[in-house]
């Protein structure tokens, strides 16, 4: 009788420490806050009203790859979540909180993430979700309110001041070395035009002699102005014109082309997330990446 009660445990025993061991675990279950939701505009111009957790959980998934470190994915549920909450404070006589572009930040459906990812779906989606989860409700502050926490691909090797590159000068948005992002894919970057498909972009006529004089330079050396043959540009529009990665560059004319060669990619205002995934791969924790990039701020948790 004993053995048989004996048998009859292991038959029931060993298939369930089997699978427990060696089969993948289900996907985590995400829940949201009920009581919070955030207004999403898409670009076809309807208005979605999402769970804010949700929210921060598409915007991670769409803004950062998640095959980055879990410390950087934290850092980036924060932020994205901080930047939401300062939009929604801002558009109470909007129809809408936030555009689902990058024009805010980039919110995927778990239905785009599905069609991206694939197979890779529940795994890189468990990672995204661990990050909000840990996170939940953080936000960041500065003297009580909370904060724009704007963020960006790679820097040049620092971050910018607000100021140089929007209008405001933030207390919190101060340029901060960022030496990690030269590790980046993007760090550095090379466009060729013809003269002709630089001139149309540029919509300026068409000159065989190509003068460029650079008028003001941010501290880190991106360009404020310039002057394209007397035509004055401001940086940034001159980089979106022609598709540029940032407003850090040089240019060079080779018989009839023309060779810019940028450096970062993005806006340069707030947290590099290249940078902060240089940080966490070195040990820091998602707390000190913020820290790093969002000068004197505090992290609170509603």
């Amino acid at each position: 009788m004993k053995k048989l009660i004996i048998v009859t445990l292991l038959v029931i025993i060993i298939p369930f420490l089997v699978v427990k061991i060696f089969v993948p675990t289900d996907e985590i279950r995400f829940k949201n806050m009920t009581n919070n939701i955030i207004r999403v505009k898409s670009e076809d111009g309807s208005v979605k009203e999402i769970p804010f957790e949700e929210y921060v959980k598409g915007v991670v998934a769409g803004e950062m790859p998640a095959t980055f470190e879990e410390e950087a994915l934290k850092a980036q549920a924060v932020a994205s979540r901080s930047y939401a909450m300062y939009q929604i404070e801002g558009s109470k006589n909007k129809d809408y909180d936030v555009l689902d572009t990058t024009t805010n930040q980039v919110y995927l459906t778990d239905e785009e993430l599905k069609n991206n990812w694939k197979d890779e779906y529940p795994e890189k989606m468990n990672k995204i979700k661990k990050a909000v989860i840990e996170t939940k409700g953080e936000y960041l502050t500065y003297n009580g309110k909370v904060i724009n926490a704007m963020f960006f691909s790679t820097s040049t090797g620092k971050t910018e001041n607000s100021e140089d590159v929007f209008v405001s000068a933030l207390p919190y948005l101060r340029s901060v070395d960022s030496a990690w992002d030269k590790e980046s894919p993007v760090f550095t970057d090379t466009a060729t035009f013809s003269k002709q498909d630089f001139y149309n972009k540029l919509s300026i006529p068409y000159n065989e002699t190509l003068n460029v004089e650079i008028t003001s330079q941010t501290s880190t050396g991106r360009i404020k102005t310039l002057k394209i043959n007397d035509t004055e540009f401001n940086g940034r529009d001159f980089a979106q014109k022609l598709s540029l990665r940032s407003n850090c560059f040089t240019i060079t004319q080779n018989d009839q082309n023309i060779t810019i060669t940028t450096k970062g990619f993005g806006h340069g205002v707030g947290m590099s997330q290249y940078g902060a995934n240089g940080m966490a791969k070195e040990g820091y924790n998602y707390k000190k990446i913020l820290k790093h990039y969002y000068s004197n701020t505090k992290i609170e948790k509603f």
